[in-house]
């Protein structure tokens, strides 16, 4: 089949799924519309109970049975549960080496700098960098997370955007519509709000590129009212990845398991425990019991003067396990060791030094960013229409053309020296231009507004030579000699 058929039939495939979906939302049938969307759901939550730490296997650990000699039943004796929180530590390794500095954008089109202007005001206005941070973090935990903007007017009537982070943890219900190409075609975002009638009353918004389905959850059926999508993109961003620990969860559980029974055997024999010759042992010493005493059967006539029986090292087996244990985790989730007597040492490093060292955590932020990057990509792209099509319609012409690239920035910072030495040795070898030297500078946050602030310097200046050497030429150098003057103020002027 040719390839205009093979792409015809691929339209009108999605065509029909469009319009039957649309239909569907339409007609009100929303529980039609859930079987048509995906949602992850259970495999959000299973990660969930792992990352938070009261809900880790080890805590659903049985107290111990105590019975007396006859084998009746005398007490539960609690056993230690210490869940070890590594999926928090993992995570938020894995979400400075990404974002710990905020993402640095950089204009790469012509003729747009109000636009750019506006883009920037935008990030910094609706806290952006904070959002993102937000979003990574949850998708580290949850394996998912989505940013919403959310367009509408203010008290005075002007256009607004609000960003709102969407997450299971914060009680909201995702939904999603790819197609083979694993381009969006539908976003949905099921929550509950509180009604003074009503009580809590379940709403289910659907997003489309065209259309805002508003879905109310009524006694009967539900109240769908419809909203035109100005922006003219589906305005979500929706973060999707594994957990940030995958792949290290039976070692983790293994750790806690060893770590909770060490913490039960330590009640038992790390204090010492007084030892008494008599005929026949009388009692045996608690658990949790001080000053633990056994009383002995002495028949060989050894010393009758108390003894203490001492706990000399746990097994080394055990230890050596636990650090094994440590170590294959920490490798395995791409998670460097980060400690006290660690950072002594490398506080004295280099940004480079430090890269080097942390080269687990770089490797799995280079994985993070081959999907990242598209998601900056469309970030840019939807808030560029955001901007042209609902908050500044006079800029929609420059939206249109506006070109946004982005940068990840080192989380521990760039050796500030080098790269300026780099920059000043590209420009003063005419490879690389004063502008583009400016945009590269790290000590500059706006590179727009300190090429502004150069000009009028470079002005200011030429205003300076001319005040002082009088009318000179285009470059400022020597003065021009006019016809008239004499020779004394023509020597006094050069």
């Amino acid at each position: 089949m040719p390839l205009f058929d093979l792409f015809r039939n691929y339209l009108n495939a999605l065509i029909g799924r469009n319009q039957e979906f649309e239909q569907l939302l339409a007609a009100g049938d929303i529980t039609a519309v859930k079987e048509k969307m995906t949602s992850r759901v259970n495999d959000v939550i299973d990660a969930l109970k792992e990352y938070t730490t009261s809900e880790h296997k080890i805590t659903k650990r049985p107290d111990k049975t105590i019975t007396d000699k006859k084998g009746n039943f005398v007490k539960f004796e609690p056993t230690w549960k210490l869940p070890i929180p590594y999926p928090v530590y993992i995570n938020e390794i894995a979400l400075v080496f990404i974002y710990g500095r905020p993402v640095k954008w950089t204009q790469l089109s012509d003729g747009t700098d109000n636009g750019f202007k506006a883009y920037l005001d935008f990030i910094k206005d609706s806290h952006f960098n904070s959002k993102i941070r937000q979003c990574k973090r949850l998708a580290g935990a949850e394996t998912e997370s989505a940013m919403l903007f959310r367009c509408y007017r203010d008290e005075d009537g002007s256009s607004a955007c609000q960003i709102r982070v969407l997450a299971r943890s914060k009680g909201d219900e995702i939904y999603t519509m790819f197609d083979q190409y694993e381009n969006l075609i539908a976003f949905a975002w099921g929550y509950y709000l509180k009604d003074d009638k009503e009580g809590a009353v379940y709403h289910f918004d659907v997003f489309t590129k065209k259309v805002i389905y508003h879905c109310t959850k009524k006694a009967i059926g539900w109240d769908v009212v419809e909203e035109t999508n100005f922006v003219g993109k589906i305005p979500v961003i929706y973060f999707r990845q594994e957990k940030e620990w995958d792949g290290v969860e039976a070692l983790i559980d293994r750790e806690e398991n060893i770590a909770s029974g060490t913490a039960d055997t330590n009640d038992y024999f790390a204090d010492p425990i007084s030892i008494m010759s008599a005929e026949i042992i009388k009692n045996l010493p608690e658990k949790r019991e001080k000053g633990k005493m056994l009383v002995t059967n002495d028949k060989d006539g050894v010393d009758k003067a108390a003894k203490y029986l001492t706990w000399d090292s746990a097994p080394e087996s055990k230890k050596q396990e636990m650090e094994w244990l440590q170590m294959n985790i920490l490798q395995k989730s791409f998670t460097p060791n980060i400690t006290t007597d660690s950072l002594k040492a490398l506080s004295q490093l280099s940004a480079k030094a430090l890269k080097t060292v942390m080269m687990l955590a770089d490797i799995k932020a280079s994985k993070r960013k081959e999907s990242h990057d598209e998601l900056l990509d469309r970030t840019a792209s939807l808030i560029a229409a955001i901007i042209g099509n609902v908050l500044d319609v006079s800029l929609a012409g420059e939206c249109n053309n506006l070109v946004v690239g982005h940068e990840y920035q080192e989380p521990f910072g760039d050796d500030v020296a080098d790269d300026l030495n780099n920059i000043i040795s590209a420009v003063d070898a005419g490879i690389l231009s004063t502008e583009t030297g400016v945009e590269m500078n790290p000590l500059v946050k706006d590179s727009m507004r300190e090429m502004s602030r150069l000009a009028e310097e470079k002005e200011e200046r030429a205003k300076e030579q001319q005040s002082i050497f009088g009318n000179g030429n285009e470059d400022g150098g020597a003065a021009s000699f006019g016809d008239g003057g004499n020779e004394d103020d023509d020597n006094k002027k050069k």
